[in-house]
């Protein structure tokens, strides 16, 4: 059986966690603009969803009433965008690892997300100076036009919630699955832990051996 075929059953996959701020974005872009990468973040799933679908639908009669959306319907949203990247070639499940940014967000959607996708490291990018996070935060808010994001009371209650609901996943993965990278490292240097990291990985060894 080839190595694609073996990988068929579960997607390979590169999960980036971190606290708001940490970086977790501007790391899976860069990723996903290398061959054989494919950065899939949570905010472009829920952008690109048609809301006339009947799983658009769904969505809908939460976020119109500034509900959270379940998170069953969240996994079936996001997997049901994934396929669709699939079926359009865009992302080749066979020859691509998934690196998963915003998702998931906390234990449960984890255990749901591992029945199809192999999580093969989660890169965890640590930054304990909180300080330093909300300077991000605020700076990034500010950059983005988003002045209700630069205020204290938004940036301390989304890093509450972080550390709430999102952290606990680095439990759910074996110590042995779980890198933790300098996030307040200069960004190219963050990213050379990644990749380094990564191609050490005898998962990507195979999936870039060349085929006979």
């Amino acid at each position: 059986m080839s190595t694609s075929k073996a990988l068929d059953t579960k997607r390979p996959a590169f999960l980036i966690l971190g606290a708001p701020g940490a970086g977790k974005g501007t790391q899976g872009k860069i990723l996903g603009s290398i061959p054989r990468f494919f950065h899939c973040a949570c905010g472009d799933v829920f952008r690109s969803l048609d809301t006339r679908t009947a799983i658009g639908q769904k969505f809908v009669h939460y976020s119109s009433r500034g509900e959270l959306v379940p998170d069953e319907l969240t996994i079936e949203l996001w997997k049901a965008q994934v396929d669709n990247w699939s079926d359009s070639h865009m992302y080749k499940p066979d020859i691509d690892f998934l690196v998963l940014d915003g998702i998931p967000r906390n234990v449960p959607q984890a255990e749901m997300i591992s029945k199809f996708l192999e999580i093969h490291q989660v890169f965890h990018l640590s930054c304990p100076d909180r300080e330093e996070l909300a300077r991000r935060m605020r700076k990034r808010a500010l950059k983005d036009n988003r002045m209700d994001d630069a205020s204290d009371r938004v940036i301390q209650q989304r890093i509450a919630t972080y550390e709430a609901e999102t952290k606990p996943i680095l439990e759910y993965y074996s110590d042995g699955l779980v890198t933790d990278i300098d996030a307040t490292q200069p960004p190219v240097k963050v990213l050379h832990d990644i990749i380094g990291k990564i191609v050490s990985l005898d998962v990507y060894k195979k999936m870039n051996q060349p085929h006979p």
